[in-house]
C-alpha cells in the first residue's frame, strides 16, 4: 500500500512517497501519484525512492523516463528520486542525471534529505 508523508520546509511542500512495491510503473501510474499528491497534499513536488520505480525507467532506450518526466513537467510536476545510481554503467543514463539536476524540475540525490531540499528551495 502507498502512503504519502507531508514534508513542508521553507514554506514548500513536499510528498514523500512511501510504499512496499514499485508505485511509478508506467505513465499512468506516474501521473496518478502526481495527482495523488495534488489533490490529497496540496503539492506537485514528488519525492520517490529509487526503488519504487520501475527499472525500466532507468534504461533510457525504453523512453520510459523521457515520457513521464516530459507529463510531470506538462502538468507543472517536479520530482526527486533518490537512491544509488551508483551501479548504472550507461553513459547517457549518467549524463541524463547531470542535465536534469542542472534544471529545476527533475532531480537525481543520493538521499530523502537532498531530494526535500532540492524541491524546498
Amino acid at each position: 500500500m502507498m502512503n504519502m508523508k507531508k514534508i513542508e520546509k521553507n514554506n514548500m511542500i513536499c510528498a514523500v512517497v512511501q510504499s512496499d512495491d514499485v508505485v511509478i510503473a508506467d505513465v499512468p501510474s506516474a501521473l496518478d501519484l502526481l495527482m495523488t499528491a495534488k489533490y490529497e497534499l496540496g503539492t506537485k513536488n514528488i519525492v520517490i525512492d529509487k526503488k519504487l520505480v520501475t527499472e525500466e525507467f532507468f534504461i533510457l532506450s525504453s523512453g520510459l523516463a523521457g515520457e513521464i518526466l516530459q507529463r510531470f513537467v506538462n502538468y507543472d510536476g517536479r520530482i526527486a528520486i533518490f537512491g544509488d545510481y551508483s551501479h548504472y554503467t550507461s553513459k547517457p543514463l549518467h549524463d541524463f542525471i547531470r542535465e536534469s539536476n542542472r534544471g529545476k524540475d527533475v532531480f537525481f540525490v543520493s538521499t530523502e534529505e537532498e531530494a526535500i531540499d532540492k524541491l524546498t528551495q
